[in-house]
């Protein structure tokens, strides 16, 4: 096996491992939400999770690899019509958002369903998003068209991270490690703020100057997610070593 097929097979190895840890986490729902991944060597080809399947049962193989038109290029499934409008938009217009990852997980669909909703900047977690979060205020029903998906990246000038109202998130990277644990720790933040608000008591906000300084102190330690995934797909090789195949 060569480089380049190496680096495709990691991959899949990847993203097929963060669907399968996400599910267990709850982040997923039914059949729905997607992760896409740009192949390794190409600037025109995302790994995509089917349409049909769950995120337990997938393997990597069953990975599609899509083009930026909606073919499929590798992949015996079929293609979920708003996965390819909001991921194939996204990567086209954003070559740094290599990994993108799609869900409606429920505390951050939460904020999404409050009017004005926003992350507040009150825990620990929450400030590793600090001027990294963009807001899209209307819900125009599902993404089925290149119009939904091109308003959609827009978004993403403004952030890493995009709160779709009335409808869930999309978390960008430049890598599988960067956008899960983004992904991972952004539920966690939604959860404690929906927890503290729920108290009922005022929310403890954090000064913008300790917000600032805080976010950069995360940039400085991204090798975290690098070893946030590498646990993830030891404790899944032990446990489930079918998605490998």
């Amino acid at each position: 096996m060569d480089r380049s097929d190496e680096a495709v097979r990691q991959a899949r190895i990847d993203l097929t491992a963060i669907l399968r840890w996400a599910d267990r986490l709850g982040l997923s729902e039914g059949i729905c939400n997607h992760f896409s991944l740009v192949v390794p060597g190409t600037t025109d080809r995302f790994l995509l999770n089917p349409q049909g399947l769950h995120w337990s049962e997938m393997q990597t193989s069953d990975l599609l690899v899509v083009d930026p038109d909606g073919n499929v290029i590798e992949g015996k499934w079929q293609v979920e019509p708003t996965a390819f409008f909001i991921h194939s938009q996204i990567h086209r217009g954003n070559p740094s958002a290599r990994c993108v990852l799609h869900t409606h997980m429920p505390y951050a669909t939460a904020l999404c369903a409050i009017d004005g909703g926003r992350l507040e900047w009150i825990s620990q977690n929450a400030l590793r998003f600090y001027e990294r979060v963009a807001y899209e205020e209307e819900y125009n029903g599902l993404a089925l068209d290149e119009a939904e998906g091109q308003r959609l990246r827009e978004k993403l000038a403004e952030g890493k991270v995009v709160f779709l109202a009335n409808h869930g998130v999309i978390v960008t990277g430049p890598d599988v490690a960067t956008a899960f644990d983004d992904l991972y720790y952004l539920e966690r933040a939604c959860m404690v703020q929906v927890l503290a608000h729920s108290t009922g008591l005022p929310l403890k906000r954090i000064p913008d100057q300790v917000c600032r300084h805080t976010s950069e102190q995360y940039e400085t330690a991204r090798q975290q997610a690098v070893l946030h995934l590498e646990a993830i797909k030891r404790m899944l090789k032990r446990e489930a070593p079918e998605f490998l195949e």
